[in-house]
């Protein structure tokens, strides 16, 4: 046993508990522990200590006391240089990737939330221990950890260079599909959790592989050798509605809908469905992040502190960048062609132009503040905020499409140009504006400050139609014509309303219950039941102005609402496939 090593069991499988006990070779006096209140990669403190409890130390066969320092950590008092043993509980029952989860069926854990950090050896080598006891015999485990005592189903000993390493390797339980693949001479593993028998994990398997290998050679070319991951691990829990991910350095935890994963005897060729092209998208943007966010990364983050926030202005930059290059790269990898890929673009564009908060907030300060507003929406969120995931990926969008347009350079060469200036470590926005200069010959500091710390629109039309493609504005559906966020699942729920729109100025406020219509004055007067939003159409045909009847704290009222305003949407169409072709497929610049 190591210097400070975990051993982690189900306790009780129905109350949804995990077991831990913390074996410390040598305890500091007055030793401190703490449990994380973040984990990296999601930006909002999550208290991952209100679900430990029955902390327990001892030194020997005599127990040591305790004394809670804050929130999240506590004093043992210890011994010096004697060993330590602690012993607790945590529940848990979360299905996101971010937490825990445990029940009859499957298990699942972040260090973050299940191994105390015992403060000054941090440092140190962890070990990670998985019990199988009173686990189903058909429960396997899977971890990217490096295994040194380890049975055929997974459990056993695992070893982590530092606290840092343990925790940035999930580990998932459970009777899960498995399957492997080489890309560009790496081992990578896939697990799946909650697969109907329809599943298809050969074709999954192919696709992630072409992903991995395109990215591979984005970032090395000729060199895969010179990759970060020796070897990597896909974990996949298929829920009935869910969708997620979050990145590791040698792996990934990702959530989807059963419903998109692939299905035995569907075509292979051809465009795959939307909510498979969604999950495969999830994949090539989680497997980008090995490279940019786990090791290029922003200098805040050059080491975590797991206590509080940890700001940074850059997320634009490695949240957005990596939007930019999730769907250009399944684009790359043949996994959607030219019409399908600038469908998603325009998708994109849309959603950013749809967002009144793009006028409000920069993406610098929306990834500063993505610790009480992203994680954090709210009815009002659209209308003060921007995501800098949506609006991050157009601003590499432009920044790759004017870097093409001066014939020098494009962002791809200034991706693997950061890379090796910062020698995939910690970097600022001075290195990426360093390096923009250099290969483009010029500066790109007026652009960076308009389009990253402004809050002007991007300049996308002109620089989509230099590369080749058609820009078309067509009239908006009906609810961005409105200005409305809707929930149609039993009635017409409104959840928000968006800044200057004609629903925001006849009066609608979230939480309406929109009921019917009135048209016509007088003896003319009609009123209509609305089911969905669809039926509007029907009762007022071309018309764009009617009494609109709500509930609103269970009060009836009668709203007048025009939308004879124009609200616009864009569709994205090739106009001159050569500049097109050479951007999508990463070839020289135009």
């Amino acid at each position: 046993m190591g210097g400070i090593a975990y051993e982690v069991r189900a306790l009780d499988l129905n109350a949804h508990l995990f077991e831990v006990t913390l074996t410390v070779a040598e305890a500091a006096a007055g030793q401190v522990v703490s449990l994380p209140v973040w984990i990296p990669g999601s930006y909002l403190v999550r208290e991952f200590a209100k679900h430990l409890q029955g902390l327990q130390a001892r030194q020997g066969n005599k127990p040591v006391a305790i004394s809670q320092r804050d929130k999240c950590s506590w004093q043992i008092h210890a011994k010096a240089g004697k060993a330590l043993v602690l012993t607790y509980q945590v529940y848990a029952f979360d299905s996101s990737v971010r937490t825990a989860w445990l029940d009859t069926q499957r298990g699942f854990f972040n260090g973050t939330s299940l191994c105390l950090r015992l403060h000054g050896q941090e440092d140190t080598p962890h070990q990670l221990t998985l019990i199988d006891d009173g686990l189903p015999k058909d429960w396997q485990a899977a971890t990217a950890l490096r295994a040194q005592r380890v049975s055929k189903r997974g459990f056993g000993d695992y070893l982590a260079a530092s606290y840092d390493e343990l925790v940035d390797s999930p580990v998932e339980l459970g009777p899960f599909w498995r399957g492997e693949f080489i890309a560009a001479g790496i081992k990578h593993h896939f697990v799946v959790s909650g697969a109907p028998p329809s599943f298809d994990g050969a074709r999954l398997l192919a696709d992630t592989q072409a992903i991995c290998e395109a990215e591979i050679s984005f970032w090395h070319g000729r060199q895969p050798q010179q990759a970060p991951q020796r070897h990597y691990l896909f974990m996949l829990n298929a829920v009935h509605d869910g969708y997620g991910g979050l990145e590791h350095r040698h792996s990934t935890a990702l959530i989807c809908k059963r419903a998109d994963l692939p299905r035995l005897g569907q075509a292979t060729s051809g465009a795959p469905s939307d909510g498979y092209t969604t999950l495969l998208g999830l994949i090539s943007h989680e497997y980008f992040h090995t490279w940019n966010v786990k090791r290029l990364r922003p200098t805040e983050f050059a080491r975590h502190d797991y206590a509080q926030e940890n700001y940074t202005e850059l997320l634009w930059f490695f949240e957005g960048f990596t939007s930019y290059f999730d769907d250009l790269l399944l684009r790359r990898a043949k996994r959607i062609d030219n019409v399908h890929y600038l469908k998603l673009l325009a998708k994109t564009i849309n959603q950013v132009l749809q967002t009144p908060g793009r006028h409000v907030q920069s993406v610098a300060q929306a990834s500063f503040d993505a610790w009480v507003k992203y994680y954090r929406q709210d009815e009002n969120t659209a209308n003060a905020t921007v995501s800098y995931y949506t609006k991050g990926s157009l601003v590499a969008l432009c920044l790759d499409l004017s870097l093409r347009h001066t014939g020098r350079t494009s962002l791809d060469a200034v991706m693997r140009a950061l890379w090796l200036r910062c020698q995939g470590g910690p970097m600022t926005q001075d290195d990426l504006l360093a390096v923009l200069a250099d290969l483009s010959g010029q500066s790109y500091a007026d652009q960076v400050q308009q389009w990253v710390h402004g809050t002007a629109d991007l300049p996308l039309k002109k620089l989509l139609k230099q590369h080749g493609i058609h820009y078309e504005e067509t009239p908006a559906p009906l609810p961005d014509q409105l200005g409305l966020k809707l929930n149609e699942q039993q009635g017409i729920r409104v959840k928000s309303v968006l800044r200057g729109s004609a629903a925001e100025q006849a009066g609608f406020a979230a939480g309406d219950e929109w009921l019917g219509v009135a048209t016509g004055q007088g003896k003319t007067t009609q009123r209509w039941r609305l089911n969905k939003l669809d039926d509007l159409a029907t009762y007022l045909g071309s018309g764009t102005h009617c009494r609109a009847l709500i509930a609103r704290d269970h009060r009836l009222l009668t709203l007048s609402l025009d939308w004879s305003g124009t609200v616009r949407h864009v569709k994205l169409s090739v106009t001159d496939p050569k500049p097109v072709n050479a951007w999508l497929d990463g070839r020289a610049v135009v």
